[in-house]
């Protein structure tokens, strides 16, 4: 074993896939992998010669063996600390390897209680299929393991299957789900299904009264099937369904790699038409396929139910009007975003995410996209900050007599102020609705005389003509520059000047007296 491990980790193959092939534990092979070849064979010298601790007990265990063949090394522990008080403190592992020495010793291996088995007819056609889910974990393209979940259901007299796959454990729901797809695929339904106790579809059980989840009732009284469940931890007695499990895991699964989940159920439909479906059964000798078409007219009518509308998700909205949605950044329209802890609704319907808002309107829709880190923006969702600029100063002049004026001074702020034209409109059109019209009319005769470009001053104006019918020549202006207008007195001081002369005189007596 030391050798084969050595030669089979020398050709490239993992400590995994070496403990399977060899039979032995992932710790035995890596320990023999550390190893050269004088520390191998020392460690076989010590193996011959060790003393094994529970060797006084071994015909205490011999004998239990002898009598209880199925025996686990567990039970066996507790026993051998029932009869002997002064039994030394191990690890259950030493437990083990004794029990399985001893077994070894006297030729007593492990026999598991048996059970008989007789050949079961073959059920009529269109009368049964057997249901079953699985897991199983896949290599993804970025090299990281990705667990997908699936749902079988196969046709027990034609072995006709259908898989499903599902990227989260499997819910009610999700299985409700399952059985309108294989249904739908196979063109019918049968009159009864084979389940396990599983809690997808049963709420409690008491001593073969089988309580099943609401959700799963009712599915069941819409649709009319009889149901079967299986006893508690007896797989075998749904063994179709069973070996289609383990058949999708190593002929489809096992060395696929998995892009997303809508590329996998289409490769698996694709899988079932040429393989699972198409190959002749290993038993019946026949394809499923061709029996399915025998089948399929002692079914029953398969009704779809209609769709249920997907559940609402809510997604925080961020500053820059998106959300981020698996992954990917989708757009919302320009002012959904109204402060912190503004939410939208989200549900994908037909590969098509639906945003709406909390009353339940929507806001945009957006085709999925299936990567990641990608953002995917509306075109509409862009400002078209010209034409809404323009739009807004329209609206203006149609609410204002003074249209020829008020252009006029907007086109004084857009060129005094272009980046804050519309926050300046803004306060424009406050002022326009506030304020009478022969007001503004007069404000904005003096801002274009005047050459005044600020809205906030228009308004100021504005106000106090309506206010008090004051003259434009008895404003004052708001000092918002200190050397418009006329010079304030302070400015026409002149500051003492020094002659150069006293300087001069005082740096020529200075170095006078230095000498």
């Amino acid at each position: 074993m030391y050798y084969e491990i050595k030669r089979m980790y020398l050709q490239g193959r993992s400590v995994s896939k070496i403990s399977k092939d060899v039979g032995c534990n992932r710790r035995t092979v890596k320990k023999y992998l550390s190893m050269d070849d004088g520390e191998f064979e020392s460690f076989l010298q010590t193996q011959s010669v060790r003393q094994k601790v529970l060797l006084a007990y071994e015909d205490f265990v011999h004998k239990r063996l002898v009598q209880f063949r199925d025996t686990s090394a567990a039970q066996m522990h507790d026993w051998l600390k029932e009869a002997h008080e002064d039994f030394p403190r191990v690890d259950p592992k030493t437990i083990f390897n004794f029990v399985k020495w001893v077994r070894h010793r006297h030729n007593l291996p492990y026999e598991p209680a048996g059970r008989d088995y007789q050949p079961v007819e073959e059920t009529p056609y269109g009368l049964q299929a057997q249901v079953d889910f699985g897991e199983y974990k896949l290599r993804s393209g970025n090299g990281k393991q990705t667990k997908v979940y699936f749902f079988t259901l196969v046709l027990s007299r034609s072995r006709f299957k259908y898989v499903w796959f599902s990227d989260r454990p499997f819910t009610t729901d999700l299985a409700i789900q399952g059985h309108e797809k294989a249904f739908g695929y196979i063109g019918g339904m049968p009159h009864e299904i084979v389940y396990d106790q599983d809690k997808v579809f049963i709420s409690n059980e008491n001593s073969g009264d089988i309580i099943l989840t609401e959700r799963f009732r009712n599915y069941v009284g819409e649709q009319g099937f009889k149901l079967h469940f299986c006893r508690k931890s007896d797989p075998e007695s749904k063994g179709k369904v069973e070996n289609v499990v383990g058949y999708v895991k190593r002929n489809f699964l096992y060395n696929r790699t998995f892009y997303d989940l809508e590329a996998l159920n289409q490769q698996a439909v694709k899988w079932l038409e040429r393989t699972a479906n198409k190959l002749e059964h290993g038993f019946t000798k026949k394809a499923p396929q061709d029996e399915l078409a025998i089948e399929r007219p002692f079914l029953a009518p398969f009704d779809p139910l209609p769709p249920a509308t997907p559940p609402l998700r809510y997604h925080s909205v961020r500053k820059d009007n998106t959300i981020s949605w698996k992954s990917n950044l989708y757009s919302l329209p320009l002012g959904t975003y109204k402060g912190r802890g503004t939410q939208v609704a989200v549900r994908n319907e037909e590969n098509h995410l639906v945003i709406t808002d909390t009353g339940n309107r929507e806001l945009c829709r957006h085709i999925v996209f299936l990567g990641t880190g990608k953002k995917i923006i509306n075109s509409n969702h862009k400002r078209d900050r010209h034409i809404g600029l323009d739009g807004f100063i329209e609206e203006l002049c149609r609410s204002s007599g003074s249209s020829e004026n008020l252009l006029r001074f907007v086109s004084l702020i857009r060129d005094d102020k272009p980046r804050y034209l519309r926050d300046q409109l803004i306060i424009l059109k406050q002022t326009v609705d506030d304020v009478e019209e022969k007001a503004v009319a007069r404000a904005l005769a003096f801002c274009i005389d005047q050459g005044i470009s600020s809205a906030n001053d228009l308004r100021i104006l504005a106000m106090k003509y309506h206010n008090a019918g004051i003259l434009p020549e008895e404003i004052m202006l708001p000092s918002l520059n200190p050397l418009s207008g006329s010079l304030p007195h302070q400015a026409l001081l002149q500051p003492q000047v020094s002659s150069i002369d006293d300087y001069q005189y005082i740096l020529t007596h200075s170095n006078a007296s230095k000498k």
